[in-house]
């Protein structure tokens, strides 16, 4: 009886993983942006403040941006993996055309915008100095910041994972690559850590910039493309599987990471930060395995989708909404942080809608005319 139940579970996990070679959208992942983006929005809220001394988990609103980390790491890695076994190969020049379609119309556009405000208009000093290094995609190694452009930083961690990946990807032996990325993890881990500071090595400084891995960890992202190469394998996808295909899976995984958020040390660098990391990576695994899942309701719910699919604009442009809310309403409604949320946050998704509509998405449809993206990106 138990071999006959080990070959269900096989020939299970079998057509599991046809299917989701298969699966060119993963209805789920919007949803998982919605929770991301949402959790940093109220990090910047008043509410972050409020609440963070009465739980734990109010202040790590942050940490949204790690699991838009994991989403992009598996989804880049997934999309070349899966063009190459299409074509043969991946195309670095399609590749970096489709990432620059998809990241530079509005990335430009706000720093262009906000940078040339400060700088130009407001005469901030110091801020001409600063604005060279968002151009340059340096803005997570600044020491200081323009005020509004401060979230940029991750963009940074991004476009600097998009140049080296895809090349490490092009010229190394597949079967050394995850050796590689899981030295790499640890690296971070250990650097973030401070496990290497008894060698006395300082940062080194250029100018604004100080070249410290704390501030622009790269494990989140690793960890996904991690998984990309796990699940891209029929052996590593049933391992997965057995542990994370069935059903309520996500739900398990979801009260993993809330217990994690809830009982980790405040101080997450190191250890903690890979645990939270892990988790995510699970909670994103049981979710692509089994689209069909008991959170699939919640996950693919249209309002929580549409947000999940301009989080990229709003979270570029959502500090810009609160400062405008902070600007034009009343005193007497911004001193309620419930309020403040509520309006900024519908402010921002105003401002990311008609973004998405009238100026990204030319430059998206630009992008799906030659090379269709499987696995929505």
């Amino acid at each position: 009886m138990r071999k006959t139940l080990t070959m269900r579970v096989e020939s299970d996990a079998d057509t599991a993983f046809r299917a989701y070679l298969d699966t060119r959208f993963f209805g789920c992942l919007d949803g998982l942006r919605f929770l991301c983006i949402t959790a940093v929005l109220f990090h910047h809220s008043p509410l972050m403040s409020t609440y963070s001394p009465v739980s734990i988990l109010a202040s790590r609103g942050f940490l949204g941006v790690d699991f838009f980390f994991v989403l992009s790491g598996f989804l880049i890695t997934t999309l070349l993996l899966r063009e190459e076994r299409r074509k043969g190969r991946f195309s670095l020049a399609g590749f970096y055309r489709r990432r620059a379609l998809r990241i530079l119309p509005v990335y430009f556009l706000v720093v262009t915008a906000v940078g040339g405000y400060y700088v130009l208009v407001k005469g901030v000093p110091g801020a001409g100095e600063l604005w060279i290094h968002y151009y340059l995609f340096l803005s997570n190694f600044l020491t200081s910041d323009i005020p509004l452009l401060g979230v940029s930083w991750s963009l940074s961690v991004e476009e600097q994972y998009y140049l080296v990946w895809p090349l490490l990807l092009l010229v190394t032996p597949r079967r050394i690559l995850p050796g590689i990325l899981v030295v790499l993890i640890a690296l971070n881990v250990a650097i973030s850590a401070g496990w290497f500071g008894f060698l006395g090595v300082a940062p080194p400084e250029v100018g604004h910039l100080r070249f410290a891995l704390p501030n622009s960890t790269y494990a989140p992202i690793l960890i996904g493309s991690l998984l990309a190469f796990a699940l891209n394998r029929p052996e590593g996808f049933g391992m997965l599987y057995r542990l994370g295909g069935w059903r309520h899976a996500p739900l398990v995984a979801l009260a993993l990471l809330l217990a994690a958020l809830l009982l980790l040390p405040r101080n997450v660098l190191g250890l903690p930060n890979l645990v939270l990391h892990l988790s995510m990576a699970c909670l994103l695994a049981s979710v692509v395995m089994r689209e069909q899942n008991s959170l699939t309701p919640v996950l693919s719910w249209a309002p929580l989708r549409r947000i999940g699919q301009i989080s990229y604009g709003l979270y570029l442009y959502h500090l810009i909404g609160l400062d405008l809310v902070n600007r034009l309403l009343p005193e007497a409604l911004t001193a309620s942080g419930l309020f403040v949320f509520v309006a900024y946050f519908a402010v921002s998704v105003a401002i990311a809608e008609v973004s998405f509509r009238y100026y990204e998405t030319p430059f998206l449809r630009l992008r799906y005319r030659t090379a269709p993206e499987a696995a929505s990106s």
